[in-house]
């Protein structure tokens, strides 16, 4: 059956974007057509359907809290410069394989990637988890992504 969505959120799961279902597929199906959102998995899917190597994370943060920094961009819009977030992965995305397609929006204190942003397309991918009740602004992000242009 055909499907016609306004919007896509890839969300958070386990393992890796080439064993998370058709993730990637759908991406790539529907990137430049719709705004996509990708949380966590979503975010490394992101970065797969573009290339990105998605390597092992220098530490595993399973329901860690770290320090956000960003450039008040896109679905960083009315959030403060540095902001609290919870992490739960032990994958992320090798900067060096980023498709240049890609603005790295946002980073942890310890540099991993935590938000990219397409240059052109309405496609944004965020590591660290915006429904967590410990992460600060969650709420406030997630409405940017859906007022974005």
């Amino acid at each position: 059956r055909e499907k016609s969505p306004d919007f896509l959120v890839i969300s958070p799961g386990p393992c890796t974007p080439k064993e998370a279902g058709i993730s990637v597929e759908v991406i790539r199906e529907f990137a430049g057509q719709i705004p996509i959102l990708g949380v966590c998995l979503g975010h490394q899917s992101i970065g797969s359907a573009y290339g990105a190597d998605i390597i092992k994370a220098n530490e595993i943060m399973h329901g860690k809290i770290s320090k956000i920094s960003h450039n008040g961009k896109g679905i960083f819009k009315n959030v403060e410069e540095k902001f609290l977030a919870t992490r739960y992965h032990s994958l992320t995305i090798e900067e060096s394989s980023l498709s240049e397609d890609f603005e790295i929006t946002a980073r942890a204190e310890d540099g991993t990637i935590m938000a990219i942003q397409h240059k052109s397309d309405h496609i944004t991918g965020i590591q660290f988890h915006p429904e967590s009740i410990a992460t600060e602004y969650g709420k406030v992000m997630l409405k940017n992504f859906l007022d974005m242009d």
